[in-house]
């Protein structure tokens, strides 16, 4: 029999996911289904039990519900214990076992795709809420030299650096608290690109050769990687790369199958320009 997996979201119209994962099944000729499903904001949990008791194997969590989908769950890995949020859900008869993707897919696409090293690296993480969250471990795993988190309220910053400070030390604070410093990284893990909206960043943050990472993609430059080129980034990259890779380590944690990732990458961005 056919396995099916999901992925809830609300929008999820939108959802690239269903071709990624089709994809990877042919790729790595795995029977299954993938299909994108809308969740009513009210109506998660009552999804996922409908779901499971039709024999779903697996599912895919996105906005609004990976906090939802934590509290659901009867067993968390490590990471999405973490990060307070799961993305990526596995059904094994009355189990609903609990992970986050969403580091493993940032660190991935950075060091393997973008071929950036991490460690040793001065890192800058924008933003201090659930999307800042679910990568701060797995930033952290690869050792960098240093980790500051700047977000508007300087203290949301403080108290989620806090919370990560028993893997490696963590600052935090509020934009203006970069001034005079210098950063090798640069990570978008806020929606201002989604709103248009720019952020303060004081002048000189980038150092030479660095890199402007954006969470969020789209058809071209997003406003941020056209704000950091313009303030001096080396490199700008948007995160559909994130997007494929964090599929990709969940079709690891589904099937057992780590699926190549370049020629759907290549792909997926042909025909988001095209």
């Amino acid at each position: 029999m056919t396995d099916l997996y999901v992925v809830f979201g609300n929008p999820i119209a939108h959802s690239k996911s269903p071709a990624i994962h089709a994809a990877f099944a042919r790729a790595s000729t795995q029977d299954l289904i993938y299909e994108a499903r809308l969740a009513a904001v009210d109506g998660f949990k009552q999804a996922i039990s409908e779901f499971q008791a039709a024999g779903g194997k697996g599912a895919n969590v996105t906005v609004p519900f990976k906090e939802e989908a934590y509290r659901l769950c009867t067993r968390l890995s490590e990471r999405a214990a973490r990060a307070g949020a799961v993305n990526t859900l596995v059904f094994n008869g009355p189990e609903i076992f609990g992970d986050n993707t969403d580091g493993a897919g940032l660190v991935r696409d950075i060091t393997h795709n973008l071929a950036c090293p991490l460690a040793g690296q001065r890192i800058l993480l924008l933003g201090a809420g659930g999307a800042a969250r679910g990568v701060i471990a797995p930033l952290l795993a690869t050792q960098p030299a240093s980790l500051f988190i700047a977000n508007r309220g300087a203290e949301k910053a403080k108290a989620l650096a806090k919370g990560f400070s028993d893997i490696a030390p963590v600052n935090g604070g509020n934009f203006a608290e970069t001034a005079d410093k210098s950063f090798d990284i640069v990570i978008n893990a806020t929606s201002a690109s989604l709103s248009g909206e720019s952020l303060p960043l004081p002048p000189g943050l980038f150092a030479t050769g660095s890199l402007a990472y954006d969470m969020m993609y789209g058809k071209g430059e997003t406003p941020f990687m056209a704000l950091t080129r313009q303030q001096g980034a080396a490199r700008c990259a948007d995160g559909l790369g994130m997007l494929i890779e964090q599929a990709a380590e969940a079709f690891f944690v589904w099937r057992g199958v780590r699926p190549a990732t370049t020629a759907v990458l290549d792909d997926l961005r042909a025909s988001l320009n095209g």
